[in-house]
Parts: C-alpha cells; structure tokens; sequence
C-alpha cells in the first residue's frame, strides 16, 4: 500500500534538504534506489507516526484517525501486520477474556502491571468495549468456559480483516518491511529515520505525534531510550517448563484437566501466592504445558531467569481429594481387589488415565505387586505421589503461539490515562513495548486494544485542539 509523507528530507554525504521528492541512497554506496513521494501535505496538517503495525499500533492508529480526521496517520510494520494475532490461540485468536468484568479482578491477571493497572486504564476501554468494538464491525464472538474470548468463525483472519478493513476506510496508511531506526527531538518535532531492508536506502520523516507499539521488538526499546527512557530488561514470560524425568516423556499427550502446581525457586525464599496456580496440565516430550504451567512461568518469569530456568514443580494431581481421603480410597481399593496386580487396577475415583497411573507405580518400584501385598507405607507414599509429585525443572521450552516478554519501558514513566511519556511530550507507548504482560487467556491483547485506544484517544484530542488552534489564526 502506498502513501504519502507530510515531509520529506532527502539526504546526501554532507547535507539534509528538507525539499526533496526524491529518495536515494547514501552515496558512497555503488547501488541506489529512487521513490518518489507526493508532496500533498497541506499547511498546517499534523501528523502521527505508529511505530509497529501489531494490534496496539493498528487499534491506536484507528481511533486516532477516526477522533481527528483530518490527521494524518503512518504506521510504519517491519514485518507483517498482526503477525501475532495471526498465530495467536492457534490460529483462532484469543481477542480478550469475558470473564472479568470487575477492573481489580482483571488487573490481576497481569503479573508486570497488575498494581498499576487497577486505576483507570480498563475503565477507559475495557474487555466489553473490546468486544462491543468488534461486533460492531460484523465479527461474531463466543465466549468459551474460561473466558477466553474467540470469533465464532475460529479463524484469526476474521480478526485481521475487520482491522485492516477499518485502517483503510479510516484512511490510516501502512507500510511494511521498514525499519524505524532513530528518533530525535528537531524543532518541536520528531525526526525519524526510516530504513528498508531490502534496498539500500533511508529516509527521514518528521511527526508532531510519535505512538512506539513495535512489542518486544528490540527497536521499541532502542527508540524509547533514545528519546529519554530507561527500560526494564526483558526476560521471556509464557512459556513451557522442560522436565529431567525420562520415563515422564512417555506420556506425552496425557492431559489433567485439573492440577494444582507449585514452583519452587532456590533464589525465592518468601512465599508468593502466584507461584502456586490451579488449572489444566498437558505432558509433552519435552516436560509440561498447559495453562497452569504458563501462569506459573508468567508469574515467576524473573525469578525464573535469575534461576537460570532451574527449580521444582511439586504437582498435586487430585486437588479436589484431601491426602487423607486419597488414602482411604487406597485402602478400600487394595481390600476389594487383593488378588489383581496394583499396577493394572487403581481407584476410578482419582480419574486418572492408565498411563500416568503406571507411572507414579513406576516410581515406587512395585509394579509386580498384588494388592494383597502392598504395605500400608506403600499406600501413604502413593497418596503423597498423587499430592505432591516432585519433578526437577531443567530449562524453558518456548511457547511458539503466544511468545510474551516481560520488561520494557517503567510505567512510572508513563501516564496511564493518556499513554503519553511523562519525559517527552506528544511521545506515546502502547502494548508490550510497555513493562505490562498477562497470564495465558486475551490478557495481553486486552493490554494492546486497552493502550492503543487510550492512546489513539489521547493523541486525536490534542490533534483536534491543534487544528481548532490553527484554524482560529
């Protein structure tokens, strides 16, 4: 897609003209490459550059354009737009969570943000207006038992579609495969510098409004410090735990629709309730997955780090049985079934597939056993394999769909309201960029669509006010 520059500078070795229409590359290259840009900008017209075309970057550039239409709005994507919402929730895209209605609650579900957050952030645009959003632009959503909010058509391009539908009809203008490499503050502006990586060539663009939603993407964060910010370092949040237990591998493909799971950490010595989460586990070939993995790896992603992805996940995989009832329900087992071999026969009351039942045997080393022949001791340290089932994190595995990063710029550098810097005015940052990431479930796109229309709100004011300014002169 093609657009226009309010600006061009065409540069050369020694000079910057800010009245060129053409573009080249630096001369001491043997290659170059020509564009020509339109010069329509008219007198006075203002100016937002998004850096990033992902859901924050394109939801803000949309509100920001249909608040002042007369602004106008780039968004510069060095990849693809919506890449991420592409492979989210495996295809389907996971737009936000329906079951946190209550703004404390929601906040909540942000391990980086969750003190911040429960001001007025999700008050400006919540979870529902997300929803309402979207069905208003003719996509169908369903709501599914733990929240998770989807389109009906379980397809992300349903997503994607309306997106890029509204960007067009609004008139915001994208370009892809470009870099955004520098910014600087130049006569009450933003000089920008933008490079191609297919072609050598540069360009520079000035902006009255810069929106910074390129995610954990290293050039948010070279930009952000740049123009005056200090950044966390990012460490990776949402992602599998790699397990050192061989014969654990031969279950993979087992699932537990409920486990409770508790990460312990030799650098952590207090008790933090979050590293103990309830919810579903599946057994994979490399160790664990599943939600409750992932809110445990979301939870405890600096620790883990400082860890060097190293620790112990005691796992209770009958959270609803107290460890007293769970051994009587053996004892009753073993009396009624004394001549069938422990290994081929167990309890239905702890539901548990066949495979995982071999397993905890396997780790008593009693599988040739009858019932008549297990000792009670034996049964109690069957009862307190299936309550706190030991097994040794050795590293991360990565989380392919939904790859999340903690860190980025402080919120304390940040109004939340606005998602303007509080160091550089007209500077605004929405999304991952941004030191905020949610546990597995629409929560960190609630952050992009929440941030880029606070954003995007903020910015078409101040582009309006600009122009009622202008317009009085």
């Amino acid at each position: 897609m093609n657009f226009t520059f309010p600006r061009f500078i065409l540069q050369t070795s020694t000079t910057l003209r800010n009245h060129g229409y053409i573009l080249f590359s630096p001369p001491h290259r043997k290659n170059y490459s020509a564009i020509t840009l339109s010069s329509s900008t008219k007198s006075g017209e203002e100016t937002l550059l998004v850096v990033g075309g992902g859901a924050a970057g394109t939801y803000g550039a949309i509100r920001a354009k249909t608040v002042a239409p007369h602004l106008k709005v780039i968004v510069i994507e060095k990849g693809k737009p919506l890449s991420k919402v592409k492979i989210s929730g495996g295809g389907r895209c996971n737009v936000t969570n329906g079951h946190c209605a209550d703004n404390m609650i929601l906040a909540g579900n942000y391990p980086r943000g969750k003190k911040e957050l429960q001001g007025s952030f999700f008050n400006m645009h919540s979870p529902m207006d997300t929803m309402s959003w979207f069905t208003d632009r003719g996509v169908e959503l369903k709501t599914e038992d733990d929240g998770r909010v989807f389109p009906v058509s379980n397809s992300s391009s349903t997503v994607i579609d309306c997106l890029m539908s509204e960007a067009k009809k609004r008139g915001v203008l994208l370009q892809t495969g470009k870099t955004v490499t520098s910014a600087s503050i130049a006569g009450g502006k933003f000089l920008v510098k933008i490079e191609k990586r297919t072609v050598d060539y540069m360009e520079y663009v000035e902006a009255d409004y810069l929106l910074i939603a390129s995610g954990s993407s290293q050039q948010g964060y070279h930009l952000a410090t740049q123009l005056g910010h200090s950044i966390v370092t990012p460490v990776p949040s949402l992602f599998t735990f790699k397990i050192d237990d061989l014969q654990l591998a031969e279950l993979s493909g087992v699932s537990f629709p409920k486990v409770r799971a508790k990460l312990k950490l030799e650098n952590v010595q207090k008790n933090i309730p979050e590293l103990t989460q309830v919810g579903p586990m599946l057994v994979t070939h490399w160790g664990f997955s599943g939600p409750v993995i992932l809110r445990l790896s979301a939870w405890g992603a600096r620790h883990l780090s400082d860890s060097y992805y190293k620790g112990t996940l005691l796992v209770d995989f009958v959270p609803d049985l107290h460890i007293e009832y769970v051994k009587k329900v053996l004892i009753q087992h073993k009396n009624q079934f004394v001549k069938q071999k422990i290994i081929n026969s167990f309890p239905s009351e702890f539901s548990l597939v066949k495979r995982f039942w071999r397993y905890i045997i396997g780790r008593e080393d009693i599988g040739d056993l009858l019932w008549a022949s297990v000792s009670n001791n034996v049964l109690i340290s069957i009862a307190f394999q299936l309550k706190n089932c030991s097994f040794i994190v050795k590293g991360k595995g990565q989380f392919k769909d939904e790859f999340v990063t903690a860190g980025g710029v402080p919120l304390s550098e940040i109004s939340l309201n606005t998602m303007q810097s509080r160091i550089q005015p007209h500077l605004f940052f929405a999304g991952e960029v941004l030191n905020i990431d949610g546990i597995t479930g629409g929560f960190n796109f609630q952050n992009a669509w929440s941030g880029g229309y606070i954003a995007g709100t903020t910015i078409g004011n101040l582009a309006m006010a600009a122009n009622l300014d202008e317009a009085a002169l």
